[in-house]
């Protein structure tokens, strides 16, 4: 069993709330999984998916048997209320465009103790049905973490609640594809290898989005 050292508040009360509100949640956006095969039994993986709404965190934790951890953006920390659940919802919270590494490192930290990490090769939603260049972040956490890469391409939810919406509708169905995790083997530590690697992430995506498995 993988301890993933949550809060207190997280393991006794988000987590287990979680765990009964995900069927219910499942059922209201009518979210489908592919290729859970590509992931079952993965400890200790870089989950990278796209990203183009707010719903794309709780649709991956809808679908996943154990929650994931999030590399998430230091502002949604600062909001009342919200700030203070996430720091029990097994989220980190990064500086962007600041060259915050402590997100990264703790994220490697928890790599390397069997935990599964969630980061949005993009950065930052895109706009419905688009696809961002990715950043470097990425990169720099496949090649220090050395660890399986599983690229997942994440859909309609930018329907259900497209960037600009105060609040998700239940529109259509979301579909969420699992590929077959990557590994990258021994890289130089650089600025290049860094970006290669996340291009090639990304190319994987979009390749999930264009020929999806069912």
């Amino acid at each position: 069993m993988v301890d993933c050292k949550d809060t207190f508040l997280g393991k006794y009360i988000v987590k287990p709330s979680w765990l009964c509100i995900r069927p219910i949640f499942r059922k209201i956006f009518k979210i489908n999984a592919y290729g859970l095969d590509n992931i079952k039994d993965l400890k200790g993986a870089i989950f990278a998916p796209n990203h183009r709404s707010h719903l794309d965190p709780p649709v991956l934790n809808s679908v996943v048997e154990e929650p994931l951890y999030f590399i998430a953006k230091q502002e949604l920390f600062e909001v009342p209320v919200v700030g203070f659940l996430y720091h029990h919802m097994r989220a980190i919270p990064v500086k962007r465009g600041s060259g915050d590494m402590s997100a990264l490192e703790k994220g490697i930290e928890l790599l390397n103790i069997g935990c599964n990490i969630c980061i949005f090769p993009e950065g930052r939603r895109a706009s419905k049905g688009e696809f961002l260049k990715p950043k470097t972040g990425v990169g720099i956490m496949v090649i220090k973490a050395k660890k399986p890469v599983v690229p997942i391409f994440i859909e309609n939810t930018d329907i259900n609640f497209p960037v600009g919406d105060k609040y998700p509708v239940p529109r259509v169905p979301i579909n969420v594809y699992f590929g077959k995790h990557i590994h990258f083997g021994e890289l130089e530590d650089n600025i290049q290898n860094y970006k290669r690697v996340a291009n090639d992430i990304m190319e994987h995506i979009k390749s999930l989005a264009f020929n999806k498995i069912t």
